[in-house]
């Protein structure tokens, strides 16, 4: 009690307070919740009161983010400037990411969460074998780490998705996300809870430990981008599609602060999860080739990837889909509630975007993102041409279907229906290829309706309900590391050794049945709209467009009890961490400033060119000690080119003069008091949420991280962890620090929201040069950075 008591300084309310608001209506957020209430009374109450203020019509993104405020009566509210307090609804975490956050909340004191929270045990999962060889192998080895985050969710109030439930996103979709909810997750693709009209964000743990906590939650008030969609998918072209066609415009960085609003008449030909049956109570629109909805698509699939261009987060409005895949999982009372609050999830006629893109779906072709970056587009038909010239390879390995992107019903339908064509006609994959189911739901409804059993027959293995090669949990024996490949994915993010550690990887991005074809053809230079293949008969056929019913005919098979409830009394529960566990390890505070400006910084690295978070801190073999912060941080920066000699995990010792890996450096200065920066280049830290790469140089003792431009995650949890995030006043300064060069950052005594900070460059040769370095902390993120982490200064207001 005192606990809470203690920190109504930073507004904490009490323990689900919140279920009480909705008087309209008492609907549970979810069955495995049935006291948590959706409150859609007081989102129209809050956004009654923004609407007065602002005296302008809003978009859908503003109604539920303004929905959601502390206060929305005082709160300043300007696009791109103010940083809103907000109250989400729920959190989600995945259990790579669950388990330091778990263990930063241990930290905080705090005895039971105050929203209602999620762990997913989805990210450790090696892909080896096949499901439930993969899946036995994956319970025995994790056992640890499994037994902390269940331990855990049951003495502070988290339910548990078990090992096997699946991807954490499809899990949300097909249970927790609703019209108008602000979700918080632990993970980069949250966004993919859009497609049914939600606000989801992905966070850092110390993010979501906020939420937990009960404090408002700080998020810089988003701009929004409009994407105006006109005319029907048809034919071979699939949501995917749109995506990739948008990532194509804006790149890897143009959604930076914003949120990707989906609007305009072609939203209803585009299901919310590319999964929907049946007959719909609202007007469809027209009939396509095959007699069925020209909209048996997916908006979750869209929302997804718009992590990829750096979004906050992408929605869509709520529609007749959207009521429709809410019934068919179980929860038509929410969509019924949904209808009576449908003003307050569309948006206002005349409402104002901050960029307005339009994309004629009519006129859309199917394409193929990459290599190496997920914004780089391509249409399928000229793909291979390109390939040719670049000098990568034609010859596909591996075909890869599923990932939280496209793991729906539909997709394996529609992927299924690619193969029957190819079965028909004696054929089987000339690749590799492998389909992840997203969830047991799916899983056991791919299985009963034989979809499952179709793409054996062509050559497929069913890997476990799991992430798998999308993050690099995959045990690849068909080639060596170094060489050269292609293999195309229907996953969302293809950065270098992402999927196989192997930098010569050419990763492709593209839809699932176009994988299926490619994948069959076993070459970049076949497109399935005029392309022949040649059956075991000698004869040529062409496949034909797939199309597939977007849910199932019968419910969905919801397979095996996966989900653990938190007991409602905890008294009794012990977590327990080894102190000589090598996969967790509790949490000590980081030092508070001293109260001096930084003074000498050695670089320990100046990054050249991409660096995200799989460059920072890898994924793959090292998610096993996401747990463990000094064993993990044996991976900082590993992936980043040092621009001093061209390579990665080698840089040059300023005291012995000797180039070695970047974490033995990193330690070495750390032994010997020796404090350090980092210099990058643009869009530092895009990609996953991670925020091990916050903690890990904030462990080894950097003050500071320098760049041109910051991905919006990763300098919101280098704040948190108490590290300087500054960018260049002038991006050409850039040049002038050179590798040898010492740093001293001044201004921290004056530190204030707005006011750049002086640095001093010095050279080995004795001159100095000061250039200047601004940042976007705000007075509660000067206070992280001077009590040494949020979580110490959330400590602070507790005593």
């Amino acid at each position: 009690g005192f606990i809470y008591s203690s920190l109504k300084a930073l507004g904490v309310r009490q323990y689900h307070v919140a279920s009480v608001l909705c008087q309209r209506a008492k609907v549970a957020m979810s069955h495995f919740e049935p006291n948590e209430y959706i409150h859609y009374d007081l989102l129209e109450k809050n956004i009654n009161i923004v609407r007065k203020r602002l005296n302008r019509p809003l978009t859908l993104s503003e109604k539920i983010v303004y929905g959601h405020l502390d206060d929305p009566a005082g709160q300043e509210i300007e696009r791109g400037k103010s940083y809103l307090r907000l109250r989400p609804d729920r959190v989600a975490m995945q259990d790579a990411t669950a388990q330091m956050a778990m263990l930063q909340f241990i930290s905080s004191g705090l005895p039971k969460v105050a929203v209602p929270s999620t762990i997913h045990c989805d990210h450790l999962i090696e892909a080896q074998l096949g499901g439930e060889k993969d899946l036995r192998r994956a319970k025995d080895i994790n056992q640890e780490v499994y037994n902390f985050l269940a331990t855990a969710g049951a003495k502070y109030g988290v339910g548990f998705w078990k090992p096997g439930s699946g991807i954490i996103h499809q899990i949300i979709l097909e249970n927790y996300a609703y019209p108008g909810v602000l979700l918080i997750g632990t993970d980069s693709h949250t966004p993919n809870g859009g497609g049914l009209g939600g606000i989801c964000i992905g966070v850092g743990g110390a993010d979501a430990v906020d939420v937990m906590a009960g404090i408002p939650w700080e998020l810089k008030c988003p701009k929004v981008i409009g994407v105006k969609l006109t005319g029907s998918l048809s034919g071979w072209t699939s949501p995917k599609d749109v995506i990739l066609k948008v990532a194509g415009i804006l790149t890897v960085k143009g959604g930076t602060g914003a949120i990707v609003e989906y609007h305009g008449p072609g939203v209803d030909s585009i299901s919310c999860t590319g999964e929907e049956g049946g007959q719909a109570t609202w007007p469809l629109p027209c009939a396509g080739p095959h007699g069925s909805p020209v909209g048996s698509r997916s908006m979750a699939t869209i929302c997804n990837m718009g992590a990829e261009i750096g979004a906050t987060t992408s929605v869509f409005p709520y529609n007749h889909r959207m009521k429709k895949y809410l019934s068919k999982t179980g929860r038509a009372d929410i969509a019924n509630l949904a209808d009576e609050f449908k003003d307050h999830l569309v948006p206002d006629p005349g409402c104002h975007y901050d960029q307005l893109i339009e994309v004629n779906l009519s006129e859309l072709k199917p394409h193929i993102n990459g290599p190496f970056t997920p914004d780089l587009a391509h249409p399928v038909a000229e793909v291979g041409k390109v390939a040719e010239k670049e000098g990568w390879p034609l010859d596909i390995r591996v075909g890869l279907i599923g990932s939280c992107t496209n793991s729906s019903y539909e997709d394996m339908g529609r992927s299924a229906a690619v193969a029957k064509q190819a079965l028909a006609h004696g054929l089987k994959c000339k690749s590799q290829f492998t389909i992840t189911p997203g969830s047991e739901q799916i899983r056991a409804t791919i299985e009963r309706d034989g979809y499952a059993q179709i793409l054996r027959d062509l050559g497929g293995i069913v890997l476990a309900n799991a992430c798998g090669p999308c993050i690099g949990q995959w045990d690849r024996k068909d080639i060596k590391k170094g060489e050269k490949n292609t293999i195309v994915t229907s996953y969302n993010r293809n950065f270098t050794g992402r999927n196989d550690a192997n930098p010569e990887t050419h990763a492709f991005v593209t839809s699932p049945e176009i994988v299926t074809a490619l994948a069959i053809a076993g070459t970049l230079k076949f497109d399935p709209e005029t392309d022949y293949l040649t059956g075991t008969d000698g004869k040529k056929f062409k496949l034909e467009a797939p199309d597939a019913d977007e849910l199932p005919k019968a419910e969905f098979d919801p397979g095996q009890d996966t989900y653990q409830h938190p007991p409602k009394d905890s008294s009794g529960q012990h977590v327990d961490v080894s102190p000589t566990s090598q996969r967790l390890q509790l949490l000590e505070p980081f030092d508070k400033w001293d109260g001096k400006d930084l003074e000498d910084l050695q670089i320990l690295i100046k990054v050249k060119g991409k660096c995200t978070t799989d460059h920072i801190s890898a994924a793959g073999p090292w998610l096993k000690f996401r747990g463990h912060l000094d064993n993990i941080s044996n991976n900082l920066l590993i992936g980043a080119i040092n621009i001093e000699n061209g390579k990665a995990n080698s840089v040059r010792n300023a005291v012995t003069q000797e180039f070695g890996p970047v974490p033995d450096t990193a330690r070495y200065y750390k032994k010997h008091g020796i404090r350090w920066v980092v210099i990058g280049d643009e869009n530092y830290g895009e990609g996953s949420s991670r925020e091990h790469a916050a903690l890990e140089p904030r462990h080894l003792g950097a003050r500071a991280i320098i760049t041109k431009s910051f991905a919006r995650i990763h300098e919101t949890n280098l704040k948190k962890q108490g590290l300087l995030p500054l960018t260049f006043a002038d991006p050409a300064d850039y040049n002038k620090i050179h590798p040898v060069d010492k740093l001293t950052i001044q201004g921290l005594k004056d530190f204030t929201p707005g006011k750049p900070l002086k640095c001093i460059i010095k050279h080995p040769n004795g001159t100095q040069e000061t250039i200047l370095l601004n940042h976007t902390f705000n007075e509660t993120q000067i206070e992280w950075f001077r009590a040494g982490s949020a979580l110490n200064r959330m400590k602070e207001l507790q005593q």
